[in-house]
């Protein structure tokens, strides 16, 4: 069987940077660990998968290399970059099973930008030993959410100098852990580590953003942040807050379209 397949480099407008998601446009659902395989044989942070319903959403889930995740941003962008060139349409829906519709909408500015249901962070009282062995500097407080584990620094120098150690951190799954400051030059800046669902430091994390805007934008007194994923590839977020959702928007590139060949019945 023969399949369609697009890798887009998201959250950026230059190839090579950002994160780089694969895309596969489905006509009906494969089996689960068929997709798993194709996503671990892609090897990138997240493949996704879609297919339009009766209803015209789009259906889509998102594999790591090792495991499906509950909600990936910057997959559901490189999707959207994928459909929007396809069908030159202005506004998508995403049905996604663990976190609903998504509305993602093609602006003028070539951005892409996506409404995400705003995700609530708690102050950790007891923090995890596992979390401050796997982080090289202490962090001035930290939060907890649904999705990960949010180590809170005074200065983006620390997030730039700080080391993980994948080993420890991985014993906090299913949470992943994002550490973030003030930015000098943003709002705000983060790294995302992920060991326990997908590998040592994802590039770009949209995901996240929908915990992190809502901190920032109640400590520094704005509803619009611009926030830097600090990671080798860097790569930058537009956000806005609302009182339920979280818009972020990215630019995207697309670096390889193809096809791939899988057998059928796997």
């Amino acid at each position: 069987m023969k399949l369609p397949i697009y890798q887009v480099d998201a959250f950026t407008n230059e190839i090579f940077r950002g994160n780089y998601a694969a895309v596969i446009p489905l006509d009906q659902w494969l089996p689960k660990q068929l997709m798993q395989s194709i996503a671990s044989e892609n090897n990138v942070s997240e493949t996704a998968f879609f297919v339009r319903n009766a209803e015209g959403a789009y259906e889509i889930r998102w594999f790591s290399p090792i495991t499906e995740i509950d909600f990936c941003g910057h997959a559901t962008l490189a999707a959207a970059y994928v459909i929007f060139r396809r069908d030159a349409a202005d506004s998508i829906t995403f049905a996604a099973n663990s976190v609903g519709t998504l509305t993602v909408w093609h602006e003028a500015d070539g951005r892409i930008k996506m409404r995400f249901p705003r995700r609530h962070s708690e102050p950790v009282t007891a923090v995890p030993q596992a979390l401050l062995q796997g982080l090289s500097i202490p962090p001035k407080e930290v939060l907890v959410n649904q999705q990960a584990y949010v180590a809170i620094y005074e200065s983006e120098q620390d997030i730039h100098a700080l080391v993980s150690a994948s080993d420890q951190l991985k014993t906090l799954g299913p949470r992943d852990v994002v550490v973030t400051a003030p930015g000098h030059q943003h709002d705000f800046v983060s790294r995302y580590f992920w060991p326990a669902n997908g590998g040592d430091e994802d590039p770009v994390t949209g995901s996240i953003h929908a915990a992190l805007a809502p901190i920032w934008a109640e400590r520094l007194g704005k509803r619009e942040l611009v926030a830097l994923q600090a990671s080798h590839r860097g790569g930058l977020l537009h956000c806005s807050v609302e009182a339920d959702h979280v818009f972020v928007s990215g630019h995207a590139v697309q670096y390889l379209e193809g096809t791939i060949e899988v057998p059928v019945g796997d």
